[in-house]
């Protein structure tokens, strides 16, 4: 087991004869192969599209691209199949990797978001296309990314199948390398709260990345935590709520992301502007094609953001508050506000978080060599402490054009 990992390991480092300079994580190294795949149109495009969107009103500096995010998280994946050859000799079975398959799950990483277009997770509420299943069907139907990729010996179809897990696929290599790109200690998530946070200036997302990596196994065809890293998984969800409390739902950024989604989705409604015309827009030309939709678009570009006239903890257990929930029922519930206020139906926007959770399903090999959970063996990070994260964190918010009065607003609502 060991001669295979070393060889593996050997094989992984020697192909990493590139590098590009990462503010970071610093000297980035990658093949030639894969260097090529990062500089594919489609690839690229992703240093057109803020990683944070519109957050940069709050935080200046937060302009940094889904395509440093993109190579931040190979990078990530990199050393997360370093330390988990290293640490081969914890587990119970042989680590499952080949060359091949390193090297499609490291390619995956790097065109994990190409399928994203501007305000994509803002706009997951709408009937749009989810973009992994965009990133999946570019990986196999861009002539020039398809290209690259079978010029550096790999296949489109398992690279897509990592990155989307919908297509079928039955190979237990394939599958270990989805719950390593989509799960707790993904490498997604520990790119982006550091990323972000270090963009943004703040101190909250930072993580011990180096400290995780050298502690993550494979037992029993899982991928597992040494029991003597639980510190790290508590970081990671402490981190995770106070980015989301400070950064990504506070409510300055809450106002920009609801205006967007306000305007694009009466633009599908009324049939001006149709989903595949999103797909594959960066910044700008969203900025454009929107502009034209409606003046939402414009006052988000210039940091005319509307004022939160109304703000209480969300009620997930009232029915009043539940419905709203329902997309449509929101919509109604709008323009029956707007229609009493007697202003147009973009004036009023109500704005109601997605669900997070803050529970964490990554095993634990412990200290006797068996497999456990986080949750049985942490002292602190219980399920009521996540549901008082979450509980706190998502606010039942109206945001109204300027001209209408706090006062206006509460009158009409207590009618």
């Amino acid at each position: 087991m060991q001669t295979k990992a070393n060889t593996l390991l050997a094989s992984l480092l020697s192909n990493q004869t590139e590098s590009i300079r990462d503010p970071l994580w610093k000297d980035i190294h990658l093949s030639r192969q894969l260097k090529r795949v990062f500089g594919v149109p489609c690839v690229q495009k992703l240093g057109r599209i803020k990683q944070l969107g519109p957050t940069f009103h709050l935080y200046p500096g937060a302009v940094h691209t889904r395509l440093d995010h993109s190579l931040g998280v190979y990078y990530v994946s990199s050393q997360i199949l370093v330390g988990l050859l290293k640490q081969d000799k914890h587990s119970k079975t042989v680590t499952p990797f080949t060359e091949e398959g390193m090297q499609t799950f490291l390619c995956a990483s790097l065109l994990h978001d190409i399928g994203h277009f501007p305000y994509a997770h803002s706009l997951k509420e709408l009937p749009l296309k989810e973009h992994e299943q965009i990133a999946g069907d570019l990986v196999e139907g861009d002539e020039i990314l398809r290209r690259a990729i079978i010029e550096a010996g790999l296949s489109p179809a398992r690279v897509a199948a990592i990155i989307d897990e919908n297509r079928p696929n039955q190979d237990k290599e394939i599958k270990l390398y989805r719950r390593l790109l989509s799960g707790t200690l993904d490498p997604d998530k520990l790119d982006y709260l550091n990323r972000d946070a270090f963009f943004c200036g703040v101190p909250y997302g930072m993580q011990d990345v180096s400290y995780i990596t050298d502690k993550l196994v494979v037992a029993e065809e899982k991928i597992a935590l040494l029991e003597q890293a639980l510190g790290s998984v508590e970081h990671l969800l402490f981190s995770k709520y106070l980015m989301y409390r400070n950064v990504y739902w506070h409510k300055t950024t809450r106002s920009a992301t609801a205006m967007i989604k306000k305007a694009v989705l009466l633009s599908l409604s009324n049939q001006s502007l149709r989903p595949e015309q999103l797909y594959t827009l960066d910044d700008e030309q969203f900025s454009h094609l929107g502009q034209k939709q409606s003046p939402l678009f414009g006052m988000v570009r210039d940091n005319q953001l509307y004022p939160c006239r109304y703000e209480k903890p969300f009620g997930q257990d009232s029915p009043k508050e539940s419905r709203l929930l329902d997309l449509g029922a929101r919509t109604r519930f709008e323009e029956e506000l707007s229609g009493r206020l007697g202003v147009p139906p973009h004036h009023l926007i109500i704005d109601i978080p997605e669900p997070i959770s803050f529970e964490s399903e990554i095993p634990i090999l412990t200290e006797e060599g068996s497999l456990s959970s986080f949750s049985q063996l942490d002292q602190i990070f219980s399920h009521d402490i996540g549901r008082v994260f979450t509980k706190s964190l998502r606010k039942f918010r109206i945001f109204t054009h300027p001209s209408i009065r706090t006062e206006d607003l509460e009158a009409v609502l207590e009618s």
